[in-house]
């Protein structure tokens, strides 16, 4: 499990295209909606970047500041540069993820990592499902909860609020 994780943590796990962050957008707000503080975690397979060529922050990175943090009056940004590229573990990040006004940390990606998550899984997509093969795999989520046969509570991908009710049960036992 997470050893630096301060608040409970929970997952969303699918493949790409499955609707991982569709599905946080709508969830957040209804969180939100009952005082529950969120903070999110993704994981992105691609060198994406912050900030971009030709401004300040960017020429500062290049020219080798690590960490750069830009910071405004609505909001605050740290890019630390690793040293030598290799795929960032979860728990790691939890070190340097500021935890202090958090109920809830909501993390999408990271599929193959050890802590609690919700399998979103849309049938017609032709993927496999993951949680016959992750134990952490508390619940899941999809759109035909007709076609499957599980041993782990089937929600609706479709019906938001009660995915909600779900991650609010799932922060009392954790």
């Amino acid at each position: 499990m997470m050893k630096n994780a301060r608040v409970p943590i929970l997952g969303f796990a699918a493949p790409s295209g499955t609707g991982k962050t569709t599905l946080l957008t709508q969830l957040i707000p209804l969180l939100k909606q009952q005082d529950i503080r969120v903070g999110l975690i993704k994981h992105s397979h691609h060198n994406f970047q912050i900030d971009k060529p030709g401004k300040d922050s960017f020429r500062l990175r290049e020219a080798g500041a690590t960490p750069v943090m830009l910071v405004s009056s609505h909001r605050r940004a740290i890019i630390t540069e690793f040293s030598a590229p290799k795929e960032p573990e979860l728990d790691e990040q939890l070190q340097h993820f500021d935890q202090a006004t958090l109920d809830l940390i909501l993390v999408e990606g990271f599929k193959k990592e050890d802590f609690p998550k919700i399998e979103l899984h849309r049938p017609a997509l032709g993927h496999d499902l993951l949680h016959p093969n992750d134990d952490s795999i508390i619940a899941l989520a999809s759109d035909q909860s007709h076609a499957l046969n599980n041993n782990i509570p089937c929600l609706d991908l479709n019906d938001v609020p009660s995915i909600a009710q779900f991650v609010q049960q799932f922060m009392t036992h954790a």
